[in-house]
């Protein structure tokens, strides 16, 4: 097996009609597919797959595994032996936590498979969370003003960059979830209101409504582009010179990136646009919305996450400093 692909065996794929009958080649082929490769085939979001790919890859050049199906006899001890070589190489708590995890989310769906009798990963001492605050720092209101107002001219890309940088403060995106949207993601009226259609993590949906403010830059910026017409087109696209924004491709996750870093090194801070997401959530929290609320906002699955964005306790003027008077 090369290590450099957990999934070198490729399925046989029907291109001629979904009714055709699979020949026998196609049919043994199949059924000779190690769970292991059904597993991460299984896998939808591409920064999942690679971060598991990324974590498997380094486990099997640590244990010598060539073959998907010698994951069947990996122990504890395998498992605690390559936790002690993680941290001598002095990698940081949260990315030992996270190679840990990939490996475990594998062997339980192998003991979903009865292809193994146990995780060997549970029981096995993680690192500790070094803290329960997220490490994406959160604009104070006036920095939040200012990026909103930074693009400051009247061109199509001025127009785009307000209304990305609004999507992001207003409604607490992650930026895959941003490159994803369509026109029609942002059509979708819910009891009279006008709601955000957001593809999540784990292929789940969730509807936002639309802020106001939102609304009209997006509004805005698709009377400048002349795209609005296209439906099932990208909403935020990339600008060419060479053809039209209607033919063009939507923007990448690291286009957003760098319009966002772009944006707040022109004001003085350099950020990134998790820390967009982080504010909106310290926003919301800090004008007394509900947190289980808040959780369903973000799209996290547990309200423990949630808690990492609540940076209410971090505010400076709130600290005991200001209290002290003589």
């Amino acid at each position: 097996m090369d290590k450099s692909n957990f999934s070198n065996k490729s399925l046989p794929i029907n291109l001629d009609s979904a009714t055709r009958i699979l020949d026998l080649a196609e049919f043994q082929q199949l059924s000779e597919i190690p769970v292991e490769l059904e597993w991460y085939a299984n896998l939808d979001n591409e920064n999942t797959k690679r971060t598991y790919k990324n974590a498997l890859r380094d486990f099997m050049q640590f244990t010598g595994i060539c073959n998907p199906e010698e994951f069947r006899v990996v122990t504890r001890a395998h498992i605690i032996a390559f936790r002690n070589e993680l941290k001598k190489r002095d990698l940081s708590g949260s990315t030992i936590r996270n190679k840990l995890a990939s490996i475990s989310s594998l062997f339980e769906y192998l003991c979903d498979k009865n292809a193994v009798t146990h995780n060997p990963v549970k029981g096995t001492k993680r690192p500790p969370v070094e803290s329960y605050e997220g490490k994406s720092p959160a604009l104070g209101d006036h920095q939040a003003r200012a990026l909103l107002e930074s693009p400051k001219d009247t061109t199509l890309k001025a127009k785009r960059d307000r209304a990305i940088l609004a999507v992001l403060l207003y409604h607490a995106l992650r930026r895959g979830e941003l490159c994803k949207l369509k026109i029609k993601d942002v059509r979708q009226e819910r009891r009279g209101v006008m709601h955000m259609k957001v593809s999540g993590k784990g292929g789940k949906d969730r509807y936002l409504p639309i802020h106001p403010v939102v609304s009209g830059l997006i509004h805005d910026y698709l009377e400048e582009s002349g795209h609005g017409l296209d439906e099932s087109g990208s909403l935020f696209k990339s600008l060419s010179n060479n053809r039209s924004i209607n033919e063009t491709a939507g923007l990448t996750a690291d286009a957003i990136y760098k319009i966002v870093r772009f944006y707040s090194e022109s004001l003085g801070f350099r950020i990134g646009v998790h820390s967009l997401r982080a504010t909106a959530a310290t926003n919301a929290l800090e004008h007394d919305a509900d947190i289980a609320k808040v959780q369903e906002w973000l799209g996290h699955a547990n309200i423990s996450t949630t808690r990492i964005y609540d940076h209410r306790k971090m505010r400076p003027e709130d600290s005991p400093t200001f209290k002290v008077s003589y």
